[in-house]
């Protein structure tokens, strides 16, 4: 296995930005960000319980 990657809290957010387009899912957010939609997802509920 290779080392865990590990992602800004603003790399965070511009993610979370992303979910506001039109017609976009959690997964297909994602899969252009190349990682799992179970991560993308934890990230935004980090984000609504801690708003910066």
């Amino acid at each position: 296995m290779g080392q865990r990657r590990k992602f800004s809290a603003e790399y965070k957010r511009e993610a979370g930005a992303m979910l506001n387009a039109p017609r976009v899912s959690v997964s297909q957010i994602a899969a252009e960000l190349g990682i799992g939609a179970s991560v993308r997802g934890r990230w935004r509920r980090e984000l609504r319980q801690r708003p910066d």
